[in-house]
């Protein structure tokens, strides 16, 4: 009896580890799956962010390369639903709108910020002038409690990454912030949120200088 209790509790493990090892096996077949389909539709959105999401100023295109998926994912959705992209004065969120519509389902959604979040980080390279990291950093103090102290975003918070970022792309943002050109829908709580933040600087020339700084970040993150 106690051997045919084990030979159960053997048979029981086997089956178990079966069954385990057949949905890992399944999951990740999926997840390729979904990464082929990703890499797939990227092809759009290369024309404008380049081949390996190093981005383009010349078409408002940001680097996006290695982005948390979470938030590629929610901004795509917001384009979709018109939550971003919809006022007349942001003509790189304009563009955005029609090209996301591309995207037919939550799923295509998905597949392409799970490509994006997988293609390796780069450093666009500097292209705003007379910014000063040093008074930058002081400025920074604000936005680390949300975007971490060293730039790298925090989801707790709703809040992006900031290294590896054009500083062309955040200076321009953090004017169209100010502006209320962005955060002007009550439905995009996390932009009518960084609406406010922005005004905590005063100017343009504070806006460079906190660029500067977490452009300098990019350096402090490399092994």
């Amino acid at each position: 009896m106690t051997r045919q209790f084990s030979i159960i509790r053997v048979s029981r493990g086997v089956l178990l580890a079966c069954v385990a090892w057949v949905a890992l096996f399944a999951a990740s077949q999926a997840s390729a799956n979904d990464m082929a389909r990703g890499k797939q539709l990227y092809a759009l959105c290369a024309q404008c962010h380049t081949e390996n999401g190093m981005g383009a100023q010349l078409y408002l295109a940001p680097a996006i390369a290695g982005l948390d998926e979470w938030y590629v994912n929610a901004q795509l959705l917001n384009f979709r639903s018109g939550i971003r992209g919809t006022n007349w004065q942001d003509v790189g969120g304009l563009r955005m709108h029609p090209m996301s519509r591309w995207l037919k389902s939550d799923e295509d959604v998905s597949a392409v910020a799970a490509y994006v979040s997988a293609m390796p980080k780069v450093d666009p390279p500097a292209v705003v002038e007379g910014g000063d990291p040093v008074t930058g950093k002081a400025l920074y103090a604000t936005c680390a409690s949300c975007h971490g102290p060293e730039g790298q975003g925090m989801k707790t918070m709703n809040a992006p990454p900031l290294v590896h970022m054009s500083d062309w792309y955040l200076v321009s943002s953090l004017e169209k912030f100010k502006a209320g050109i962005r955060g002007w829908n009550p439905q995009n709580t996390n932009a009518v949120m960084m609406r406010g933040m922005s005004n905590l600087l005063p100017n343009e020339q504070a806006i460079k200088d906190v660029v500067a700084y977490i452009t300098t970040l990019n350096v402090q993150e490399q092994p």
